[in-house]
């Protein structure tokens, strides 16, 4: 399984530096992909994940929109976490997808009905809330690497 992991629309360097050093802890990752980033965290945040990916032989690509990883990467499936979407993400959605995309919003908004349409809404049973990216993301990845076993 190929796994792209985006972290879209955000202007925070602390956020993107955090979700970074998740990711490249993910053994089977084939990308960390941000979208759609903005002041500080273009600035500065970009240049130091640069440097932490170099040195942790990861993949990192920065793309001007999740439209663009999309069409770049070309994935089986896309699923967007957000505690807002009515569908439950379970291990049954990614069965049998061999390239799939997580994107997380970096922005406290979350996505706006233009980026919910790019894929497949999601959400984790049993958080009653919004959790930041960088823990909801620990969450799904921790549940696919253990093949499931977690989920549904």
């Amino acid at each position: 399984m190929e796994l792209f992991i985006v972290l879209h629309n955000v202007t925070s360097t602390q956020r993107i530096i955090d979700f970074a050093k998740l990711v490249f802890n993910i053994g089977n990752l084939n990308y960390l992909i941000i979208t759609k980033v903005g002041g500080v965290g273009a600035q500065a945040g970009i240049p130091e994940v640069s440097k932490l990916a170099y040195k942790n032989n990861k993949p990192f690509i920065v793309l001007p929109d999740l439209k663009d990883a999309i069409e770049l990467f070309k994935p089986d499936g896309v699923f967007i976490f957000t505690q807002t979407a009515e569908k439950i993400f379970t291990k049954d959605l990614i069965k049998g997808k061999n390239r799939i995309m997580l994107v997380f919003s970096g922005s406290e908004s979350g996505f706006n009905k233009l980026e919910l349409n790019l894929g497949e809404p999601v959400k984790i049973e049993g958080l009653n809330g919004e959790i930041s990216s960088i823990a909801l993301a620990g969450i799904v990845v921790y549940c696919i690497m253990n093949e499931g076993k977690i989920l549904k």
